[in-house]
């Protein structure tokens, strides 16, 4: 699947690589006219799974991210940490191969954003691969995952072990 070559893929084999990735944008990119509940609904409407699971993941996803009380309610009506959960939500809730996130904590509190990050490592040890844009040395510091850093331009890599920087020139 992922080693497709996209520029020469059909629409429908397209379709289904979009399904197998996730993605948190960093200004949460909800539908306005949907309620938190469709939100969060819409990748597994659009794979056409039957409502009966759609309502039991929804609503289970919600709850673990502390809105299950404000499911029905409108993006406008929800604050930026809020949305940002029901951004993740969405990206998660259809367990993705990729998932993309830009900033998934940026609006968070270091409790929930903690809370998320276990979410994140649930999906890791099932088979989704993670891409985590962040400024937050917290979340970097506590997981101790692979990390690539910017500085200065340059593309580095913390070794874990030594906590050093090494200059990267290519990565695979």
């Amino acid at each position: 699947m992922f080693d497709s070559d996209t520029s020469i893929a059909s629409r429908k084999e397209m379709g289904v690589l979009r399904q197998n990735i996730g993605v948190v944008f960093q200004d949460f990119r909800l539908l306005n006219h949907l309620s938190a509940f469709d939100n969060v609904a819409l990748p597994l409407r659009i794979s056409g799974r039957p409502n009966e699971e759609i309502n039991n993941h929804v609503n289970e996803l919600l709850d673990w991210v502390g809105l299950g009380e404000l499911k029905q309610n409108l993006p406008e009506t929800l604050s930026g940490g809020q949305q940002q959960r029901i951004a993740i939500a969405r990206a998660v809730i259809a367990q993705p191969k990729l998932l993309l996130a830009d900033e998934p904590t940026g609006n968070l509190d270091d409790e929930i954003g903690f809370r998320l990050m276990g979410l994140f490592e649930q999906l890791n040890r099932t088979g989704t691969t993670i891409v985590i844009a962040t400024h937050n040395p917290n979340i970097i510091e506590q997981f101790g995952h692979p990390c690539l850093r910017l500085i200065d331009g340059a593309l580095c890599q913390d070794a874990p072990e030594t906590n050093a920087r090494k200059k990267i020139r290519h990565v695979f």
